[in-house]
């Protein structure tokens, strides 16, 4: 098949029925016409962007607090306004070295030639947003797309319909409709999208629908980068401070109602601290969440079929013989009709409760016991592998051992989540916690093609092996086994 051919079968989608083929045309034809974009239409691309998440970012803090029912203000800008802007603030300051072609280093079957890895954009990139945090993790992937030099088609998540309508006015401000678009809608506009032949497709959600993403994506071999979940643990060290890491599992638990991907999952706690643990729980949970009811700061159980849910994992537990713990300082029962659940600690738990089988995604708190590190490290790793994973020790020694012995998409020393807000960090899964990594440099490679160049010189080692083959041949055959 000569080059055109693939070029026409390439460009032509199968799925002719697709009702979002025009908008996947328009900016296929505009890729093939314009080309790889320069540095400096890449920079104002960002730019463009930067300015329209400014310039709609009340908008947002009320269409995400609408959403949700209620979620915290302060939560939201940090999360979904600055989390961005800091973004796109590192991209645009590293994108010109990014884009340099990059030596490949030296080769002693190539001494003279010069061997380079170029980065050229992909063309399509696909996008679809999830709910949790639906600004940041809609249009985070954006950035990379654009650094690379691609188009973009983004779908956002039908569970939040307001923040989708300030999505799309960010995106038409900031660019044509060729160049990025959005489209809403619930399961069958997703079904749709999936199917279009992107040239890479992103997928932020769970597990389920992240199989059947991939499995449309298979069928225009569209490579993918699926940022998923599970159930990321927490080791505590024997001697750690236990109001410290109570502190700091307890932001990371309550961030966002628990609705975060990389939440603390459970935590392990040497057995003679279990009883300390839980009353550092109690006085941190209190200096930041005083009351529960009409708490500003605590974000909502995005809708009534989460809520059961995990109140059904509450249940399901209790009824397997797990002490479950409500810690609710001020005793206040949060305001009917409010979706609010407080930091729910289940003790006792075992691997037959659903709560130990499925992502929590919500502020409960299993916590297991331990006498020995080697327990922890084979529990970790007899189970899916996690998208992160926490620990808490000031001793080196056994932290590079929790590090080495354990396989994790991410992780943190003495803090939960925040490896994901640095920029210079991937963040991707491993295994059942996903496909691939994005953020910084990393998400500039993933949406970019790295086509491998050599450049040979006048006079090359391969001269000396083309035909005729004789003994000649032969002396550097042998040469070539004891050299290389």
């Amino acid at each position: 098949m000569n080059d055109t051919n693939r070029l026409a079968l390439h460009s032509a989608p199968q799925a002719t029925d697709n009702p979002l083929l025009p908008l996947y045309e328009a900016q296929r034809a505009a890729f093939l016409r314009v080309g790889p974009t320069s540095y400096e239409h890449r920079i104002e691309a960002l730019k463009r962007l930067r300015q329209a998440v400014v310039d709609h970012h009340e908008r947002i803090l009320d269409a995400v607090d609408a959403d949700f029912g209620h979620r915290s203000r302060h939560e939201t800008f940090f999360a979904d306004v600055i989390g961005l802007l800091g973004e796109i603030r590192h991209t645009r300051k590293h994108l010109k070295n990014w884009m340099r072609p990059r030596r490949a280093g030296w080769s002693p079957q190539f001494p003279l030639a010069k061997a380079r890895i170029h980065y050229q954009p992909r063309g399509i990139i696909g996008v679809i947003g999830p709910w949790n945090v639906p600004v940041l993790l809609t249009l985070s992937p954006l950035i990379g797309a654009i650094a690379a030099g691609n188009r973009a088609l983004i779908k956002t998540s039908e569970f939040c319909p307001r923040t989708a309508e300030v999505v799309t006015s960010i995106v038409n401000q900031a660019f044509t409709p060729d160049e990025v678009a959005v489209v809403n809608g619930g399961a069958d506009v997703a079904a749709h999208f999936s199917a279009l032949p992107f040239d890479h497709l992103i997928f932020t959600g769970s597990t389920q629908v992240g199989r059947i993403v991939m499995r449309a994506a298979s069928e225009n071999l569209t490579p993918v980068t699926l940022e998923l979940g599970g159930k990321s643990p927490t080791i505590i060290s024997a001697d750690y401070p236990l109001d410290v890491a109570a502190a700091r599992i307890v932001q990371g638990k309550l961030l966002n109602g628990g609705q975060a991907c990389i939440a603390p999952d459970y935590v392990f706690v040497p057995t003679g601290r279990r009883a300390e643990l839980l009353q550092a729980l109690h006085a941190a949970v209190a200096r930041s969440y005083p009351t529960l009811a009409g708490n500003p700061d605590l974000t909502w159980i995005v809708n009534e079929r989460h809520f059961e849910r995990l109140k059904a994992h509450i249940a399901d537990a209790r009824a397997k013989g797990a002490e479950v713990v409500e810690i609710n300082p001020g005793g206040a029962a949060p305001r009917e009709g409010e979706r609010v659940l407080p930091l729910t600690v289940l003790l006792g738990v075992t691997d037959d409760m659903t709560v130990m089988q499925e992502e929590i995604f919500g502020p409960v708190l299993p916590v297991k016991t331990y006498d020995d590190l080697a327990q922890v490290i084979d529990y970790v790793n007899s189970h899916p592998r996690p998208l992160a994973l926490y620990h808490f020790d000031e001793n080196a020694e056994r932290t590079a051992r929790v590090l080495d012995q354990t396989v994790s998409g991410g992780a943190c020393v003495n803090d939960v989540l925040f490896h994901v807000a640095h920029e210079g960090l991937p963040f991707g899964g491993v295994g059942p916690s996903g496909i691939g990594r994005y953020h910084g440099f990393d998400g500039f490679v993933t949406f970019s093609h790295q086509k491998s160049v050599l450049y040979q010189s006048r006079w090359s080692v391969q001269s000396l092996i083309r035909p005729p083959y004789g003994p000649r041949l032969e002396r550097v055959m042998q040469l070539a086994l004891r050299w290389l």
